[in-house]
């Protein structure tokens, strides 16, 4: 008989859902997940099974939470326009949190992986989809409210917005907080 877990498997993958955000997959190595969960490899191995699968826990717990958060600002009062703006701000924000401004798990994961590992690839996609069907329905609400053109197309919208997400997401590596608050403004001139 195994000995018992001591630790709870979702804090686990909080954890190395931290490790992998700030060192990417392949800078993430066995024994700073071991560090980074307080569990020793050969525990994690025998939950987990691999790096590998931790990783994509990982992966499916940061979209679950990312979309929780969106839909979550986006449902707040205010128009169309001020719950992007909050959105996109925030989003802006938690880059310039100490102590590194580690970006994004999806788009650095899209840079990383994504294109030559199908895996992380359907990983990023359904992140962004999830991402897309929130900025989508907020969209098609805000038509219904009268505060979005009743011609906009929400789908490709909700598509624009997300890659311009992504752009500041990269952009927040080497600018300012400043910067990035215009190509918000600029962004959201269009709606």
């Amino acid at each position: 008989m195994g000995r018992p877990r001591n630790f709870e498997t979702d804090t686990v993958v909080d954890r190395a859902m931290e490790a992998f955000w700030t060192h990417g997959y392949a800078g993430c190595s066995p024994a700073q997940l071991a560090e980074a969960t307080g569990i020793g490899k050969g525990s994690l191995y025998n939950t987990f099974g691999s790096k590998r699968e931790l990783f994509d826990l990982a992966m499916a717990r940061y979209n679950r939470m990312g979309s929780e958060l969106a839909r979550e600002t986006l449902s707040q009062p205010g128009s169309t326009r001020e719950r992007f703006r909050a959105w996109m701000r925030y989003t802006v924000d938690t880059e310039f949190e100490p102590p590194v401004r580690r970006g994004c798990l999806l788009v650095n994961t899209a840079l990383e992986l994504a294109g030559h590992d199908a895996e992380a690839t359907k990983a990023v996609n359904d992140g962004y989809e999830s991402m897309i069907e929130a900025f989508t329905e907020r969209l098609e609400r805000g038509q219904r409210d009268g505060d979005v053109r009743a011609d906009l197309d929400t789908r490709a919208y909700a598509e624009f917005l997300m890659n311009t997400i992504g752009g500041l997401r990269i952009t927040a590596k080497v600018s300012e907080p400043d910067t990035l608050y215009r190509i918000i403004d600029t962004t959201l001139s269009t709606l």
